[in-house]
């Protein structure tokens, strides 16, 4: 699809994919709100300027792919991916109803352009190192993205996960880590520490950069640029419940969803200003 590089037409996009995504949580009742508003600009860049991909042809083979290892954030990509065409908006209001395919996590069985299906935390990292693995093998040229929460890399598949990455060269993946400090349980350094994450990752050999996850200058920038003959790992620096002040920074609004009220709060919040 065509991209936008415009930064002001991205930033009202994002305005807009906020609103679907806290509409969409407030009817489910249920779902991740944090973590899907912090993540929007880099959706929003991911979905309108960096992947290849074409909304009316979903699986075409040489898409880049795009796997959740934090699956819980798939609010955000329904929205995005929503406004990129894939989908009518209207679906939205059916999120984790039965029957819909717009499930609580990535459900591949109901909805294939997820590339594949949610699960325990650390899973979708070992899923896009076989993607980019085969790639390789295969001679194929797409690239492989995978976003993953910070209060995700407690669990050590993760790091099994960096280790083969970086064994293998896998230029033709990216790691997008959410580094937003917190987790369902509190903030990150109460729950489990990460001092020095970006050390952490250059000692599994990763090409680390970090960034500010809603500067898009840099996430133009950063997202196009490949490892340098090894992974990948940007470390996006966002903000849990960006755009609704009385969410932001608050590890309670991790795994809630909006009510009435709150909606109608949030959505004067998110009205795009240029």
């Amino acid at each position: 699809m065509d991209k936008i590089d415009n930064i002001e037409e991205l930033k009202e996009l994002a305005s807009l994919i906020r609103q679907d995504i806290v509409k969409m949580l407030s009817a489910a009742g249920s779902g991740h709100t944090g973590g899907s508003l912090g993540l929007t600009d880099i959706f929003t860049v991911l979905y309108f300027n960096i992947l290849n991909h074409d909304p009316e042809k979903p699986i075409w083979p040489e898409r880049d792919r795009l796997i959740l290892s934090n699956g819980h954030i798939v609010p955000v990509r329904y929205a995005t991916m929503a406004r990129a065409g894939y989908f009518s908006i209207t679906k939205l209001k059916s999120l984790r109803k039965l029957g819909s395919f717009l499930q609580g996590h990535p459900s591949l069985h109901d909805f294939p352009a997820m590339e594949c299906s949610g699960g325990p935390l650390g899973q979708g990292i070992s899923v896009s190192v076989g993607m980019a693995l085969a790639a390789k093998l295969n001679k194929e040229k797409h690239h492989i993205y995978c976003t993953v929460g910070d209060g995700e890399l407690n669990e050590g598949q993760c790091w099994e996960g960096f280790m083969m990455a970086a064994k293998n060269k896998l230029n033709n993946l990216t790691f997008i880590i959410d580094r937003n400090n917190i987790q369902i349980d509190g903030p990150t350094d109460k729950v489990m520490p990460l001092d020095s994450l970006a050390n952490k990752l250059r000692a599994f050999n990763l090409d680390v950069k970090t960034i500010n996850g809603h500067n898009y200058k840099q996430l133009l920038s950063e997202l196009k640029i490949k490892g340098k003959n090894k992974p990948k790992a940007i470390i996006a620096k966002t903000i849990p419940g960006k755009g609704v002040s009385f969410m932001e920074n608050k590890y309670e609004w991790h795994g809630i969803a909006p009510n009435e009220e709150e909606l109608v709060k949030a959505l004067n919040e998110l009205k795009y200003v240029k």
